[in-house]
């Protein structure tokens, strides 16, 4: 499958975009699975192998957060235009919406006062003190800020850490049985990430830093996970929310996510997710990225999909670069994908 975007993937790995990289494509019921290049170059060089975890970073939003706030508006518990501080009180602004939360359209204002230097429970306080701005509503900012603050209300909702709450509501009931947070030695089968600047390099421990410090109560990213389980939950919103056979999410609720809930409709935002369209039609794709290098590309329609996972930040993040880099990847699988079903 996709012999033009295998290629470039392979060209972009050689020149050291990326040391190495894990990756699938899906069409209807027909998977592929590719590896390139290495795990960790320093301190020693090693190969990279498909099982291998990688610190999937923002994926957690898409996989674990947004599913739990799935489960519960599927169950009526709550609804997206409720108030955060309506299931929250602790949360001081009562004008910010889960659905402003989960479209990054809350304008919430992200500056915190020596935040590095804050312990868990000293941040977490300090984010139940943050407002939304003149723009709430009106404009689309990405922020983790969203999802940290839902993680706080899954807590609330469920009288568990979050971190528990995601175990038990989406890895095991759909058997991502390699995926797991805070994982403890050896770390023989993950991926390290960036190289700090004291020499550190960071390997089963979160890349993201305000997700280091939440742990077990950070909503944002923390999640480890391999190509595998991936698939799985990829799967599940191919088949219109079913796990082998058994439902899991209801299906409607599956293509309702790629109806555009901005307020322009040009935002190109969904509940949770990025809206990302191709020139094969105007129908949109569900897409999602990890600062790591990681991604989701799915479409519930075609029942396709495009799973990338890489270590780009290893030893060293150049953000900028590598972003171009992925956006030519994207652009050949959405050219490619056009031409195949075209045919």
């Amino acid at each position: 499958m996709y012999p033009e975007t295998k290629t470039i993937i392979e060209k972009k790995q050689r020149s050291g975009v990326f040391p190495g990289a894990v990756f699938s494509f899906a069409e209807e019921q027909q998977e592929e699975t590719v590896v390139f290049g290495y795990a960790e170059i320093e301190p020693e060089i090693r190969q990279m192998k498909k099982d291998y975890l990688f610190d999937v970073a923002s994926l957690t939003k898409v996989v674990c957060t947004t599913t739990v706030m799935l489960h519960l508006q599927e169950k009526k518990r709550l609804f997206w235009d409720d108030s955060l501080k309506s299931h929250l009180p602790e949360f001081v602004d009562p004008t910010i919406t889960l659905r402003h939360l989960l479209t990054h359209t809350s304008d919430i204002q992200m500056y915190i006062s020596n935040r590095d230097r804050l312990n868990q429970q000293e941040l977490i306080a300090a984010y139940l003190k943050l407002h939304g701005g003149k723009k709430i509503g009106k404009t689309v900012k990405y922020t983790d800020a969203g999802t940290i603050l839902l993680g706080f209300l899954i807590e609330k909702m469920y009288q568990k850490k979050v971190i528990d709450v995601f175990q038990d509501v989406v890895l095991t009931p759909l058997h991502m049985n390699d995926s797991l947070f805070l994982p403890k030695a050896p770390y023989d089968r993950i991926v390290p990430t960036e190289k700090l600047a004291n020499g550190t390099i960071l390997k089963g421990i979160t890349h993201d830093p305000k997700a280091r410090v939440l742990a077990e109560h950070a909503g944002n990213a923390g999640l480890f996970s391999n190509l595998k389980d991936l698939n799985r939950f990829v799967r599940m919103y191919l088949d219109q929310g079913e796990i082998s056979g058994y439902p899991y999410l209801q299906g409607q609720t599956i293509f309702n996510l790629l109806k555009d809930q901005t307020p322009t409709k040009t935002g190109g935002r969904s509940i949770g997710w990025d809206l990302k369209y191709s020139s094969l039609d105007k129908q949109p794709l569900l897409f999602h990225t990890g600062y790591t290098g990681t991604f989701l590309l799915i479409d519930p329609i075609k029942q396709s999909a495009f799973v990338f996972l890489s270590n780009r930040v290893h030893p060293k993040d150049f953000r900028a670069e590598y972003v171009k880099h992925r956006d030519e990847i994207l652009t050949v699988y959405l050219n490619e994908r056009a031409k195949l079903y075209h045919k």
